[in-house]
């Protein structure tokens, strides 16, 4: 018989901790949630103060049964979920199916599985923290609400098994807003103008931009104008005006958060945000490392906070140190945005002996490529500023002034292990321009104008939707990949290369549901639907007085926009392709694959 119980999510977690606590300790997983609403309807009951109508989620009966009969033998329960608003949840549905004394159920979390954070954990204990679990209840519950009682004005309008979702409802509209805007830009003219000189002396050449005529910019929007200018430069020497040179520094980027640790794998190593979170969590779960064990190698990977602890920033230095020398170090502190959880550390490696390169043959390809990252990251953001050289030089050419800017890398500080990437393709790099000197007379090898377009804004990316969705302040670092998967799968949007594009599907969704519920699916509302979870969390609010805020009036809209529905009949697409069967003119219908003809006789789907 165990003395103690430990219940987690995950077998791979379980394994990983049983080798840190002693014989008489059972770690069993409960394969993640294990009661839930029901699918069948909308299990919150209105009339009674919204209460939620949860089940056992089916196929889980043995495991349930299991679980209590190790219960009942314990001494001691430990529910060691995951240490977030989910695994508060989690947590505490498990109480309930076990129906044990309270007094032998605590909460254990940790934000790092190894032994030390571990065995801490189980020494420290405490009761399930109810405010976590009523934030993630009203999340759940509001979000049944919203998807049950709008999808069916999509499958009276649109096609029936539609549904719609607060925030993935908002994620559509920020793709199709971006889509609207793309297909309203009007391209406007543009010119440059770019000098090649050469000085005379080291023969190097080099680039000059225009900039305008006598101190002054001065933008070229046609042919005309680009023709008198070069007109007036045909016989003008180029003589350097001014040199100013300096020093620019570069710091490094904080540790990941959950946000932007999705955003660096999608651009430099392509990966969806749903395989990033996978990877992620086999990562932080543990991996089996000869002579060590079952090892988890990253901190918990849901968080929004830049914070790391003491013993991780020790770490960090000695390492720097001993590997790149006493002036690649700086200690550094990075300030958490204001409106973070900031429950968890930031994503880090747990042990900053086990190098990416060491352990590469116990990974797989994609686990190695994102523990480098988070490590490279990590250690980068405790080492020094990265400084270089520049020098400006403004040329004149009778009244008109070309600039060439050049930098110098003299310290890499941080960058010798680690630059962040960016969603613009231009890079920064090392560009020398030749040792010139104040009035020297420079040879000009050629002029060349080049004539361009301003350029609609770019589409979404993952990475580019997640950043905008964090700065908006919609969902959180649990949503953002499960709210761009869902709404890939419902196929209202699609990925071309790495572009997000809405679907005929999605867009016709997304103009329904802003005509019939724009309070709703809007920004601003979403946002400060967050901001009322948090104080859910934080205890400055009841979870039913918030859902009952929101059902008064979004039952109103609700019932004005099924009575003006109650006669209307989807008024399908006539195309000019004849059925081979009937005769009559097909029609085009919505699937999940977009749209496709049918015979208008074929009863709507």
């Amino acid at each position: 018989m165990a003395d103690r119980l430990i219940i987690v999510e995950s077998p791979a977690k379980a394994n990983t901790i049983k080798k840190f606590l002693g014989g008489s300790t059972k770690v069993v997983a409960s394969m993640g949630h294990i009661r839930d609403l029901p699918k069948s309807k909308l299990g919150v009951d209105v009339e009674n103060d919204f209460e939620p109508q949860y089940i056992n989620i089916r196929g889980k009966g043995d495991l349930i049964k299991a679980l209590k009969k190790d219960a009942k033998k314990a001494k001691k329960i430990f529910i060691a979920t995951d240490p977030d608003r989910e695994g508060e949840a989690i947590a505490w549905h498990l109480a309930k199916i076990l129906e044990e004394d309270k007094s032998k159920i605590t909460r254990v979390t940790f934000n790092e599985i190894t032994k030390t954070a571990v065995q801490k954990a189980i020494k420290e204990p405490r009761n399930i923290d109810y405010n976590l679990v009523d934030a993630q209840q009203a999340r759940r519950v509001l979000d049944r609400i919203v998807g049950y009682k709008i999808s069916p004005v999509l499958w009276k309008k649109v096609k029936r098994g539609l549904s719609a979702g607060r925030v993935q409802s908002v994620a559509v509209k920020l793709i199709a807003d971006r889509e609207e805007e793309i297909e309203k830009f009007i391209p406007e003219e543009y010119w440059n103008i770019y000098a090649y000189l050469k000085d005379k002396d080291s023969k190097k050449e080099f680039e000059a931009r225009f900039y305008g005529k006598e101190g002054k910019k001065q933008e070229i929007h046609s042919k005309e104008e680009i023709d008198k200018i070069l007109k007036d430069l045909k016989k003008a020497k180029y003589i350097v005006d001014e040199i100013k040179k300096g020093q620019k520094k570069r710091n490094p980027a904080p540790p990941f958060t959950t946000s932007t640790m999705q955003q660096e794998a999608s651009r430099k190593l392509g990966f969806t945000l749903k395989k990033t979170m996978s990877v992620a969590q086999t990562l932080y779960e543990g991996i089996k490392i000869p002579e060590r064990g079952t090892v988890g190698l990253i901190t918990y990977m849901r968080t929004d906070s830049t914070r790391i602890s003491e013993e991780a920033r020790n770490s960090a230095k000695e390492e720097i140190i001993s590997t790149y020398g006493k002036e690649y170090y700086e200690n550094r502190f990075y300030k958490t945005k204001k409106d973070s959880q900031d429950a968890h550390e930031a994503i880090r490696p747990t042990y900053i002996s086990l190098n990416p390169e060491e352990i590469k043959e116990s990974l797989t390809r994609d686990q190695y490529k994102l523990y480098k990252l988070i490590y490279n990251r990590f250690m980068a953001s405790q080492m020094a500023t990265a400084v270089y050289d520049t020098v400006s030089i403004n040329i004149k050419a009778n009244d008109y002034i070309f600039k060439a800017n050049g930098q110098n890398i003299r310290f890499k500080g941080f960058m010798t292990l680690y630059v962040e990437g960016t969603d613009s393709q231009e890079k920064e790099e090392d560009k020398m321009l030749p040792d010139l000197k104040e009035k020297q007379e420079l040879m000009l090898n050629k002029i060349d104008p080049k004539q361009s377009f301003t350029e609609p804004p770019a589409r979404y990316t993952e990475a580019s939707l997640v950043k905008a969705l964090e700065e908006k302040g919609i969902g959180r670092p649990s949503t953002y990949s499960p709210t761009i998967t869902t709404i890939l799968e419902r196929r209202y949007i699609e990925k071309d290369k790495k572009q997000l594009m809405p679907t005929e599907l999605g867009k016709i969704v997304n103009k329904l549901l802003i005509e019939n519920f724009t309070d709703i699916i809007n920004v601003e509302f979403t946002a400060k639907i967050e901001d009322q979870f948090d104080n859910i969390a934080e205890g400055k609010d009841e979870w039913k007085k918030m859902i009952r805020e929101f059902y008064g009036p979004f039952e109103k809209v609700l019932k004005k926009v099924e009575k003006e529905l109650e006669h209307v009949e989807l008024v399908e697409e006539v195309s000019d392709v004849q059925c081979e069967k009937c005769g009559r003119m097909m029609v085009y219908k919505y699937g999940r694959y977009g749209k496709f003809l049918a015979c208008p006789r074929i009863s709507r789907m």
